[in-house]
């Protein structure tokens, strides 16, 4: 049994939800660089179904991400994309990264990230858990000085 593991981020921003989830793009993305090592973006479509992304780790590991858009929507409350990975480095055999940007009121919103990951077996996706949560994590004070807070 290889049991999928979760991270799951929440952080609060100024602005209106929409307006939050229209600046998902490569100017975001290239923000949202994790602090250690050197990353490129290569390839940056867009957050709709269908589009993709493509990244290039140069160190501190030399590997190749690329995630395909699988899903989109809006509610009333709240926009979401998910990104799913095809080519992911080495250990990771399944990624799932749920963005969500949901309203609190008119002018805040609520940045949720949900990703969804499993490795080769358990025990492996047990050790890169916080590997990937430390990635992660840095998004939060990243959110907050590009949207404010």
């Amino acid at each position: 049994m290889n049991t999928t593991l979760r991270i799951r981020l929440q952080t609060e921003v100024a602005g209106n939800y929409r307006a939050v989830m229209n600046q998902f793009d490569k100017d975001l993305f290239e923000a949202l660089k994790p602090p250690v090592g050197k990353l490129e973006v290569l390839k940056f479509t867009g957050s709709k179904t269908g589009d993709s992304v493509h990244l290039k780790f140069l160190s501190p590991i030399k590997a190749e991400w690329v995630s395909r858009i699988t899903d989109h929507g809006e509610t009333d409350n709240e926009i979401y994309f998910v990104d799913e990975g095809e080519k992911l480095p080495p250990g990771l055999t399944f990624w799932r990264h749920k963005h969500i940007v949901r309203k609190i009121d008119r002018n805040r919103s609520l940045i949720i990230d949900q990703m969804d990951f499993r490795s080769y077996f358990f025990l492996l996706s047990i050790i890169i858990y916080p590997f990937l949560f430390f990635t992660f994590y840095p998004r939060k004070k990243q959110y907050k000085s590009y949207f404010g807070a």
